[in-house]
């Protein structure tokens, strides 16, 4: 199946992605500078550790310069302390004309008991830039297994949902 992109008023038959080429990881040892009052890692810290994951994860993806256009949702779910390693594992979850949506999953381990919780999950936007910093057309996905399944599946909820909340009058 291919994708049709319109690039600069040239039409571009584009291949659609296997989610797992975009799939990314990294690790980080937290330390005590990236702690808070309650000893635990600042959310701040991770939010940080979040982008630049989701960032690589939409490059990879679509071969291109990306913006943040929205962190769609975080959930801190557990803490992680001095010591821990947290890996963050992100993949492009969803696509539309010149967005990517990236879903990122943050575990911490403690190295000393091996006990490993899931702490954050999140989705975020991305849109690629070409040279001009115009927005500039993505691939589509496959999904392969039944985790990217659900995760592409549900996908267009969440773009509706992103969608209102843009909407909304505050």
């Amino acid at each position: 199946m291919m994708d049709l992109c319109i690039k600069e008023g040239e039409i571009i038959m584009t291949q659609p992605i296997p989610m797992k080429q975009s799939r990314t990881i990294q690790t980080h040892l937290v330390l005590p500078p990236d702690i808070n009052t309650m000893e635990t890692i600042f959310g701040g810290k991770v939010l940080s550790y979040i982008d630049e994951i989701a960032a690589i994860t939409a490059m990879k993806h679509c071969k291109n310069t990306v913006v943040t256009a929205s962190i769609d949702s975080v959930d801190f779910l557990s803490s992680a302390r001095v010591g821990d390693c947290l890996e963050l594992e992100s993949v492009v979850s969803s696509t539309g004309r010149t967005s990517m949506e990236i879903y990122v999953r943050v575990h911490s381990t403690n190295l000393l008991t091996g006990e490993t919780k899931l702490t954050t999950e999140s989705f975020l936007t991305f849109v690629a830039i070409d040279a001009n910093g115009k927005p500039t057309p993505v691939p589509g996905i496959v999904a392969e297994t039944e985790e990217e399944i659900r995760l592409y599946e549900s996908g267009p909820a969440r773009r509706d949902h992103r969608k209102l909340r843009i909407q909304m009058k505050h």
